[in-house]
């Protein structure tokens, strides 16, 4: 769909609602637009890290287009914001290998300043860029990535073309997955990959996990990927989802159901491996320290919600059950010591408002920091879920929405006063 008439539309949906409860955000945490409603613009995932460590640098994604499938020819511009310059847009480089939901695995590395990462498309294989912002120096790497570790040395992931045979709009286009006629290959599954040799090697098959019985039950006759993977902040362990379904058809795969997830740790030689959670319904997650998992999730013989799971154990602990009653992208507000969680919802009620807020946990107390109008044009693979991150000093909540009418922009909130207040 071409800017112009996508646009009309979704104003046309926004206006209709602009009177509505909530539909701006609250008027005690004021909104800035980080980028110039010209483009279309979006970061990606929840859990990566979108401001640099000084925290006047915001990376974003841009492209001319909405409402459709990326093809394998369209490209991605990455660019680095300046948040003490007017939001200034200067392009570090493009891409060719990403999707609506999670982009183009665009981030910082951890502990730089001045290094960041993302994926691309070079020759018939998916590979990973790393771009200094001050030399604009870059090198390639040999693989994509999906997260990195917390120490910055390491990288982990999985087959982009995999999952895009699967779980169309998670993976990529542009290279199709060699592997489509086996259910569950030996050949891939979870690598790692260190970010400055570019070596690598395969952790955990695909055919492994596929091996290994579900809830007692012989699960190796189903369509099985890996999905969502993300380092534990010691560097020691990693998590991933482990998904299968019974059919390949275009309905199955497109569908945002029909599919069984359990949810996986291991060391990250590959070893010591334990199924977290065994329940099948594990969903968005983030580790809360080395040794718990925080999860939507319905354990065994319990019901939805946010649980904190301890690793290697099946020991869980309800959160949010007052509070937090609806699937969402959680993640901790950095230097709060665990206390305080950023979430959103998707779309709610007729008026598909999305919500924004925070929880503390001691206290069980929601600030709700806005709900924004997601117009009905976003649906399914190029739907644009908030995605909410906070800055790596904890004072700024950045998320992405539609709400103006203008395509998804990035926009910012101060969240320093309630979290430090």
């Amino acid at each position: 769909m071409q800017r112009r008439t996508f646009l009309k539309q979704s104003l046309v949906g926004g206006l209709s609602l602009a009177s509505g409860p909530m539909f701006f955000p609250r008027a005690e945490f004021p909104l800035v637009r980080i980028t110039d409603g010209q483009h279309f613009h979006w970061f990606g995932y929840y859990d990566k890290w979108q401001i640099d460590p000084t925290g006047r640098y915001a990376l974003g994604a841009r492209v001319p287009f909405e409402g459709r499938t990326p093809e394998a020819t369209d490209k991605l511009s990455i660019g680095l914001i300046d948040l003490k310059n007017q939001n200034r847009w200067t392009e570090l480089g493009t891409s060719r290998a990403w999707g609506w939901q999670q982009g183009c695995m665009l981030q910082w590395i951890p502990g730089s300043r001045e290094e960041v990462i993302w994926n691309d498309r070079e020759g018939g294989a998916y590979v990973s860029r790393i771009v200094n912002i001050r030399t604009k120096k870059q090198r390639t790497l040999p693989k994509a990535i999906y997260a990195l570790s917390p120490n910055g040395q390491f990288a982990v992931g999985t087959e982009f073309n995999r999952i895009q045979n699967l779980r169309p709009g998670y993976g990529y286009a542009g290279l199709p997955d060699p592997y489509q006629a086996e259910k569950a290959p030996e050949a891939i599954g979870l690598y790692k990959m260190d970010l400055k040799t570019g070596k690598h090697n395969l952790l955990i098959s695909i055919a492994e996990m596929a091996r290994t019985p579900h809830q007692g039950k012989d699960v190796r006759d189903n369509w099985h990927w890996f999905n969502h993977l993300l380092v534990s902040p010691d560097s020691q362990r990693v998590l991933f989802l482990h998904r299968w379904r019974p059919e390949l058809t275009d309905r199955q795969r497109m569908a945002a159901t029909g599919f069984v997830t359990r949810m996986v740790t291991a060391g990250t030689d590959g070893q010591d491996r334990y199924i977290a959670d065994p329940s099948g319904f594990s969903s968005h997650f983030v580790w809360r320290d080395p040794g718990h998992i925080f999860v939507w999730t319905k354990p065994m013989g319990q019901e939805n919600g946010f649980w904190l799971l301890k690793d290697k154990t099946q020991e869980s602990e309800k959160i949010g059950a007052e509070a937090m009653l609806v699937n969402g992208h959680n993640t901790y507000v950095p230097h709060t010591n665990h206390e305080w969680v950023l979430n959103d919802t998707y779309p709610q009620t007729e008026q598909r408002l999305q919500t924004l807020y925070l929880y503390h946990i001691p206290s069980k107390r929601k600030v709700v920091l806005g709900a924004f109008h997601a117009p009905a044009d976003y649906k399914g693979e190029w739907r644009c879920d908030l995605h909410p991150r906070c800055d790596q000093q904890g004072k700024r909540v950045f998320f992405d929405s539609t709400h103006e009418g203008l395509g998804r922009q990035m926009y910012c909130i101060d969240i320093e006063r309630i979290v430090r207040g």
